[in-house]
């Protein structure tokens, strides 16, 4: 969400799956059919969520152990009222400037309140370097993130630590790519991954290009950033300002320009406000954050998951063209188990959130019922 560049993604009406069969954690294998899921309001779905006073079950801190460093994570965990065959989603947010657990938060809270032959509970956990987590200086780039990543999920001591070895994952923009390069690797195994409008290009990459020229001049913005005075200056002007943030918002974060409300605009200014606030977006503006470089590269971090993990991707319908044609090559992609087309630009889980929970929800009670 860059106040100097426009990032976004949309997609086609369709969804399209197919049924493909996995090799799951206990060596059994799965395959995901159409099934029927319990009903929900339709009316519901593709509106937009004005009232987000969702409350988490539990909010905490956890420790992640980077370069000499222990960064203080923010976390909270939402969860229902049933016990049984209980399913953990870890929820990601989208990176970016003003990214915060609170746009998953209706997701979160509408996904754990449905009871039925599954249950879930949520842990919806910021990035470090952002939300509600220690910003330290750190040299962020996309593998500092993927190692975040890593150690919140295989850490005995992770708030999502999970038992039956059935975590599912849950990231938006770049958030679901670091997650599904990781996966690919084998570094996590996660039962599901869900990718809610995926990303790989910084603002200012997916506009400008990558040659050598472009790759200085990126160079220099980020130093510049990232200085102790004429950083917080530069900050201030780019990216820590209301104005700026509702430009954002209403460009191309919201499809819907009504969606952006004073508070919206005044709960995102004040993490921007925060010590070491601008540490990440410095990296994120500047491409450093990029899993990949390439959309060849990105269709095959996709690729390597086949037959293993299922995937769920969904796109928007009012995102911008760019980020929209690198997410319009995802459908019917090796990979790729379903693709699904919900209301939204670049945060559909914030600004209609009930259609990203039914999506999720849906896909999710097909796999984990699918051998029923």
């Amino acid at each position: 969400m860059a106040h100097c560049a426009s990032l976004n993604l949309s997609m086609a009406r369709a969804t399209s799956g197919r049924a493909v069969s996995f090799s799951r954690a206990r060596t059994r294998l799965v395959r995901i059919r159409c099934v029927s899921s319990p009903s929900v309001d339709s009316s519901k779905v593709a509106s937009s969520v004005i009232e987000r006073s969702s409350s988490p079950s539990k909010t905490g801190k956890w420790q992640w152990k980077f370069d000499g460093n222990s960064v203080n994570v923010y976390y909270e965990e939402h969860s229902g009222k049933s016990s049984e065959n209980v399913k953990n989603i870890l929820m990601v947010p989208t990176i970016s400037d003003v990214s915060t657990v609170e746009e998953f938060r209706t997701v979160a809270k509408d996904i754990v309140d449905r009871e039925g032959a599954v249950n879930f509970r949520a842990t919806i956990v910021d990035w470090p370097g952002l939300g509600f987590s220690d910003r330290p200086s750190l040299n962020y780039n996309a593998d500092v993130m993927e190692d975040f990543l890593i150690q919140l999920i295989n850490s005995p001591d992770s708030p999502v630590k999970s038992s039956d070895g059935e975590l599912i994952v849950c990231g938006g923009g770049h958030a679901a790519t670091i997650a599904v390069r990781a996966a690919g690797k084998g570094l996590v195994k996660p039962a599901v991954i869900a990718a809610v409008a995926p990303t790989w290009a910084g603002p200012l990459p997916i506009v400008f290009g990558r040659d050598s020229s472009m790759e200085a001049r990126y160079d220099l913005l980020r130093g510049t950033l990232r200085a102790p005075a004429v950083g917080w200056m530069m900050y201030n002007m780019l990216v820590s300002n209301e104005k700026s943030i509702q430009s954002q918002y209403k460009s191309h974060v919201y499809a819907d320009p009504n969606n952006v409300t004073p508070t919206i605009v005044q709960t995102r200014y004040e993490l921007t406000k925060r010590k070491g606030a601008r540490y990440v977006p410095a990296a994120f503006l500047t491409g450093l954050l990029d899993p990949v470089k390439t959309r060849e590269e990105f269709l095959q971090l996709f690729a390597d998951l086949e037959g293993k993990v299922p995937v769920l991707v969904v796109s928007t319908a009012g995102a911008p063209k760019r980020s929209k044609a690198e997410m319009v090559a995802l459908k019917g992609a090796k990979g790729v188990t379903k693709f699904a087309e919900v209301p939204g630009a670049l945060l559909p889980q914030e600004e209609y959130p009930l259609a990203v929970s039914e999506e999720l929800y849906r896909f999710l009670y097909e796999v984990f019922t699918a051998d029923r």
